[in-house]
């Protein structure tokens, strides 16, 4: 099968893209990231289904977003391995960028454009046609309510408002598999519900999504599975009723206390 890549605008023959005999969308072996003395992630394994909404969870210095870094090639892994789609991140980073978006905690967003400008920017960047890039931003836009301040300067958005923006044009070429790394930190409760909504029907549509959270409701109420991660180590993975079962607690956030004896929003 031949397909034409958007950022390099040529032919290229990957052999197993979009193949449906590869289980897994996500398959870490034995990862490692070192940064001079601090090793911050440390011989993690972890499998995650094509589909599925995986939700990673720990205290801010665990590793959830270095993981995420050497998935979507920002960093280089120390040791290990790590497929994305079936492809090797290190060896066929071209293959791989075509199948993500990722939704970083910081916003790479220009300020003095509108938020659909902004959009429209980002699609041009993947390559996307004109009216690809028109009839996806409706879409979003209208599925996340968004269409009123689209309209206006980023520069007088709320940080809450950043993050949706952040999260939309992190998703406007359309991805199959999404990392979204916080995504509604700064967001007050109706905001965060109206995003939940938006991440079922990204689920809906078979995309496979990454989410990480220091909100223990929403990895709860979302998530296929769960893992939680500390000092770079993966000490519990399963859904959410499987780990409030085996530690016989009451909800996700009880969970994680009596495993690493802090609270997730303490991160102490």
């Amino acid at each position: 099968m031949k397909i034409k890549t958007r950022s390099q605008n040529k032919t290229v023959s990957p052999e197993n893209i979009l193949d449906p005999n590869n289980e897994y969308a996500i398959n870490i072996q034995n990862l490692v990231k070192k940064y001079e003395d601090i090793t911050a992630v440390n011989n993690l394994n972890l499998k995650i289904k094509n589909g599925e909404l995986f939700s990673l969870l720990g205290p801010n210095g665990a590793g959830k977003t270095t993981t995420i870094n050497v998935l979507s090639g920002l960093v280089n892994q120390t040791d290990g391995l790590a497929f994305v789609g079936g492809y090797n991140v290190r060896k066929e980073l071209k293959f791989v960028k075509q199948l993500i978006g990722v939704c970083p905690q910081e916003a790479a967003i220009y300020k003095f454009l509108t938020g659909k400008e902004n959009l429209k920017l980002f699609g041009n960047l993947h390559g996307m046609q004109k009216k690809e890039i028109e009839e996806r931003i409706e879409y979003l836009l209208k599925t996340l309510d968004f269409e009123d301040a689209s309209q206006r300067k980023v520069k007088g958005y709320s940080g809450g408002m950043l993050r949706k923006l952040n999260m939309l044009m992190a998703l406007i070429h359309d991805p199959k598999i999404a990392f979204l790394d916080e995504p509604t930190v700064g967001m007050d409760p109706r905001a965060r519900r109206k995003v939940w909504g938006f991440i079922r029907a990204l689920k809906e549509q078979q995309k496979t999504i990454i989410l990480t959270t220091h909100y223990m409701e929403e990895a709860e109420v979302l998530s296929d599975r769960v893992g939680i991660i500390d000092y770079g180590e993966l000490i519990a993975i399963g859904t959410p009723k499987e780990l409030i079962k085996k530690y016989e607690v009451k909800n996700l956030e009880e969970v994680f206390l009596k495993i690493t004896g802090r609270r997730i929003v303490e991160g102490i």
